[in-house]
């Protein structure tokens, strides 16, 4: 089986259309939702409530891929992304922060049907080349992570109030996502992806291999979303302009995707586990360049680390999950990660706004030390544990 560079292609082209989605609900969100909100505490309140759409449905929506196939789960989720759009322009000419957090709970459900865009890719792919597949469409983010800031730039004073531009023209872009999902020619699911015997749940969770990668994948969006999505708050905090706050995320998001061009090659070269610990080391070093100084330089440094660590961490359990479950078992296990990776990234955003406004920048970068310790560790307990366990290749004379 070859790469299928067609699908890959459309399937990155969508994944920039998504990230245009969550960039703007992520971060323009948490403007918006300190504008909305009585208790500003409850500014980053949006941004969980989109996390929660995509942890709710990101379970369901896999086992409607595995009976239906792809093409359908992300069809639903492009039609969400419309809708939750809708509605959150609708509450920003409503003055409602309620009403705006419905509309970021059903685009949810966007993020999380496009979160499966990656296994898309590595269905059409031979296993050597999975992490390479996983890796281009990912990459396909960087355009649609230029594309995003630039776009908020020029829509969010384009109409009063103050960002309903921004989320009106979002509902363009998931409709423009509809149309090349519906003529994709994704591959159907087959009889013993449907229907083959699988180990309970329980059993594969488990598992060590699945346990690391879970981890990590957690670690890499979670970590992101407690710093990422509370950066442009904090820099407003420090009186910088809106105009800095547009650079660092726009160079967050190039870190997040332009290593994505390679890193699918160095985990088919080095394997998933030594890619997965260059993004431990690079969030390590974010978390040292946001502590060290609150200038836009220390900003633009420690989010550009932030988006090449969740990259190498990201790519690297994606690839490593593949090896903990069968054809069969597929869906449920990227469904059950899936699920853990938002729940997490829900209770991390859910926090980092109250953290900000209470204890300050510094105590939201200690807050992260924690997961990206424990992800390190599982790292180099399942690297050592594959060693000790590798056959003893015999001595040659």
């Amino acid at each position: 089986m070859k790469l299928r560079r067609s699908i890959i292609g459309a399937l990155a082209f969508c994944q920039a259309l998504l990230v245009i989605n969550n960039v703007s609900i992520i971060s323009l969100g948490t403007l918006a939702g300190y504008a909305l909100a009585d208790n500003k505490a409850w500014s980053t309140l949006p941004a969980t409530a989109y996390i929660g759409g995509g942890a709710a449905s990101s379970y369901l929506l896999s086992m409607l891929m595995r009976h239906h196939g792809r093409r359908l789960g992300f069809t639903v989720g492009a039609i969400a992304g419309m809708t939750g759009a809708a509605i959150c322009t609708l509450a920003i000419a409503l003055h409602s922060f309620w009403i705006f957090c419905l509309g970021a709970l059903v685009a949810g459900v966007y993020t999380a049907s496009g979160g499966f865009y990656r296994f898309a890719a590595a269905d059409t792919s031979p296993a050597e080349s999975r992490g390479r597949a996983i890796s281009l469409v990912l990459a396909g983010g960087m355009i649609g992570g230029i594309a995003g800031p630039e776009s908020s730039k020029f829509t969010r004073e384009l109409f009063e109030p103050k960002f309903i531009g921004s989320y009106a023209v979002l509902v363009l872009f998931a409709l423009l996502a509809l149309v090349i999902i519906r003529r994709l020619d994704l591959p159907k699911p087959s009889d013993a992806e449907r229907t083959g015997a699988t180990r309970p749940l329980v059993t594969i969770m488990r598992q060590p291999v699945f346990v690391v990668a879970c981890l990590g994948a957690v670690t890499s969006y979670a970590v992101m979303n407690l710093l990422m999505g509370a950066t442009p708050l904090a820099m407003q905090m420090c009186g910088l302009p809106f105009s800095a706050s547009t650079l660092v995320i726009e160079s967050h998001i190039v870190g997040m995707f332009a290593p994505a061009l390679f890193a699918g090659g160095l985990v088919q070269r080095f394997g998933p586990l030594r890619i997965m610990a260059c993004g431990v080391a690079a969030f390590a070093l974010c978390v040292a360049a946001a502590l060290a100084g609150q200038a836009v330089i220390h900003f633009w440094l420690a989010s550009t680390l932030l988006g090449v660590g969740w990259c190498f961490l990201y790519v690297g359990a994606s690839t490593l999950l593949g090896d903990a479950c069968t054809a069969a078992e597929k869906a449920k296990t990227q469904g059950a990660n899936d699920m853990f990776v938002f729940v997490c990234m829900g209770a991390f955003s859910l926090v980092s706004g109250a953290i900000l406004e209470h204890l300050g920048w510094a105590a939201l970068n200690y807050t992260a030390i924690p997961l990206i310790v424990a992800s390190g560790v599982s790292i180099a307990w399942l690297g050592l544990r594959s060693r000790a366990a590798a056959p003893a290749v015999p001595a040659t004379r």
